[in-house]
């Protein structure tokens, strides 16, 4: 029975190192899809990472070119691709955030705590082990003195035997003898019972030890080694259902760039192409038929046939396309004057970017209302609670602001102005189209024979009359009449006495000027609150109407 007890302790030894091993593995096991996770988690972010700076570097930047670019769908398209790419990106992101918080701080967490519990569970095993062992060393031991005992009480009693037997001992031996004998035999006796109680005392522990300890031990080894399973295949699950959360949002992103793709209208395009670059400019009319032989025919002489030629070779070339300028000087003069009111474009980019210039101007203004607004409310502030500023501090960026609002007011103006004219001149330009060719809307040619002969003996200095006619002065619409004195500084303005009295041309527009006019030759804008005005309904009336 005890060779089968060691036999079967020896085995359980072995199958408590595997487990040890087997642990070990599963915790290494538990490390090594962590740090898994942990890598693909660095990739999502890497990878959202690039993807960003990828939308970042196509993104439209303010103030450049490409802002005009963004009128084609095309461009729209690219740009709304490059907004759901971010937004793909962001999913990325949160991927590798759920990774990292659900899995990784957990399973890092988790396998201290199984290392401490692996640790403390086989720590019990080592100490039941041990405590068996101690247990077998004692009745092991307990048995060799048994033994012993038993061998040294034979030897006693044999010898007792002898002395007993012999005659020519005394028998003061003989008594000796079997007392030694006596107290042999009591000493095996001591150790049989010794080594009975040690025999019990084995076989219980060995008992509770195969029976108790060691199951229990196991059962939480087994626990332990189940939890970590359980806990590995709840970490698949996650890493799993993290890819499944953002698969919706994945998805309207890439519906977004097929929306946007969809969005793509070439017609639509194409017709912003012929917006942007169309120049205003009426097609050219037919070059007229030259009859030099009614000149040859005519009794005059060279000079006024000369005449003659001159002037119809500039009325041919007045009839070429418009972009074509007839003296290199004026032009070179009309270009080095006509960048600040763009009258160096076509007349339909000119439009554009007139607007464009208001837009511009009209924001700053507000951005200098605004500010003024802002200060005078801190003015105010200052004013009822003197402990928090000095009030007068604020009044010269008070006046700053005042200038400047009255700059852009009148850059405002002047801007309104051409843009006013350029609406006029393109009505005159479609009106007299068909009279500067000589023709009547319904295509008849009515051009006068005498008038032609008249024009020929024009002077030369009025060959391009028809190109810088002065414009017509705006109506009257009322009269004003000066409540203070004002002295118009600034370019646009106009001075005016107390109690003059002006012509209306202009209202205001909301801005605090009006504009009037003293003289046929002097006209500009004053403060509206300056004046007291004496509207002309019926004049406003017309000029409304027209």
């Amino acid at each position: 029975m005890l060779t089968f007890g060691l036999m079967f302790f020896c085995l359980l030894q072995d199958q408590f190192d595997n487990l040890e091993k087997h642990t070990q593995w599963g915790i290494e096991f538990l490390e090594r899809y962590t740090k898994f996770v942990k890598e693909r988690s660095e990739i999502e972010l890497s990878y959202a990472k690039q993807i960003r700076n990828l939308s970042k570097k196509y993104q439209l930047k303010k103030n450049s070119k490409e802002e005009e670019e963004f009128k084609y769908t095309t461009c729209r398209a690219f740009l709304i691709t490059l907004n759901e790419l971010n937004d793909y990106a962001g999913q990325h992101e949160v991927i590798a955030e759920n990774l990292s918080t659900q899995i990784i701080a957990e399973l890092s967490r988790y396998t201290q705590e199984l290392k401490a519990e692996r640790k403390s569970h086989f720590h019990d095993g080592r100490r039941a082990q041990q405590h068996i062992e101690n247990s077998w060393k004692q009745l092991e031991s307990s048995k060799r003195r048994f033994e012993r005992d038993c061998k040294e009480a034979d030897r006693a009693q044999h010898y007792f035997d002898k002395m007993d037997a012999d005659i020519n001992v005394t028998k003061a031996d003989v008594e000796k003898a079997k007392q030694q004998a006596q107290m042999r035999h009591q000493i095996a006796e001591d150790s049989k019972n010794e080594y009975l109680t040690y025999l019990q005392k084995f076989n219980k522990d060995q008992h509770e030890h195969y029976y108790t300890l060691i199951p229990h031990i196991f059962q939480r080894i087994q626990e332990m080694e189940e939890r970590r399973v359980g806990r590995v295949r709840e970490s698949m699950r996650v890493y799993t259902e993290v890819e499944h959360k953002v698969l919706p949002i994945v998805s309207k992103c890439l519906d977004g760039m097929t929306k946007a793709a969809e969005s793509i209208e070439p017609k639509m395009d194409s017709k912003q192409v012929v917006e942007s670059y169309k120049s205003g400019f009426e097609p050219p009319g037919d070059v007229e038929f030259e009859d030099y032989s009614v000149s040859m025919k005519r009794a005059v002489s060279e000079s006024s046939f000369l005449n003659a030629r001159g002037d119809s070779r500039r009325r041919s070339r007045s009839k070429l396309w418009p972009l074509l300028k007839r003296n290199k000087c004026l032009q070179w003069l009309f270009y080095a004057t006509s960048q600040e009111d763009y009258s160096h474009l076509p007349p339909e980019q000119r439009r554009k970017k007139l607007q464009a210039k208001l837009n511009d101007i009209n924001r700053d203004i507000q951005k200098e209302m605004d500010q003024r607004d802002a200060l005078t409310k801190m003015k105010d502030v200052y004013i009822k609670n003197p402990h928090l500023g000095d009030p007068d501090s604020v009044d010269p960026r008070l006046e700053e602001l005042t200038q400047s609002l009255e700059k852009l007011q009148l850059e405002a103006h002047k801007f309104e102005r051409k843009l006013l004219e350029k609406g006029s001149e393109s009505q005159r330009r479609q009106s007299s189209h068909f009279d500067s060719q000589g023709n009547t809307p319904d295509g008849s040619y009515t051009e006068d024979r005498s008038t032609e002969t008249t024009m020929q003996f024009k002077s030369r200095s009025t060959e391009f009359d028809d190109e810088f006619d002065a414009e017509e002065p705006l109506p009257t619409i009322g009269t004003c009449k000066a409540l203070y004195p004002f002295e118009g500084q600034n370019e646009g303005t106009i001075s005016m006495a107390e109690s003059e009295m002006l012509y209306v041309i202009e209202e205001d527009k909301g801005d605090g000027w009006t504009r009037v006019r003293r003289n046929e030759d002097e006209e500009g804008y004053v403060p509206t609150s300056y004046i007291k005005l004496f509207l002309d309904m019926n004049a406003k009336g017309a000029m409304t109407y027209i």
